[in-house]
């Protein structure tokens, strides 16, 4: 008979901001982000004037899926210790619409991104980020 352990919580939650990443802001998944996201979460990094908790991660990753139609994110690394994950990735797409008053340009662009969250009960309830948007100007 063979054991199986358990994963540890670290690696669930690493599991939880990974599917976050792929199901929801890659794929677009409603149901996705409904699950994970809690709809308190705290955005420490929000932007000056952006909805609260979970309807402004909403409104923002509308705005990248309307400004890069092809838009993906790509995970390169992540480290969990306790209930905090951080996750180095990058956003990409084809920059088609205006982009936090960047009008589009027709060019693949890279966001580099670091970000740190606290994971409850299976779900993101807080959040801190490092963006490099160099990679929208021209």
């Amino acid at each position: 008979m063979t054991v199986t352990a358990e994963p540890s919580v670290e690696e669930r939650n690493k599991a939880v901001v990974r599917r976050f990443v792929q199901e929801f802001q890659t794929e677009r998944r409603a149901d996705a982000f409904d699950e994970l996201l809690a709809p308190d979460v705290v955005d420490h990094n929000a932007a000056p004037g952006a909805a609260a908790g979970a309807e402004g991660v909403r409104r923002l990753f509308a705005q990248f899926h309307a400004a890069l139609p092809d838009f993906r994110a790509e995970i390169y690394d992540q480290i969990s210790e306790g209930d905090k994950v951080v996750t180095r990735k990058a956003f990409f797409g084809t920059h088609r619409g205006e982009l936090f008053g960047i009008p589009p340009t027709g060019r693949q662009v890279r966001i580099d991104v670091i970000d740190i969250v606290r994971v409850s009960g299976g779900r993101i309830v807080e959040h801190w980020n490092v963006v490099d948007g160099s990679g929208l100007a021209g």
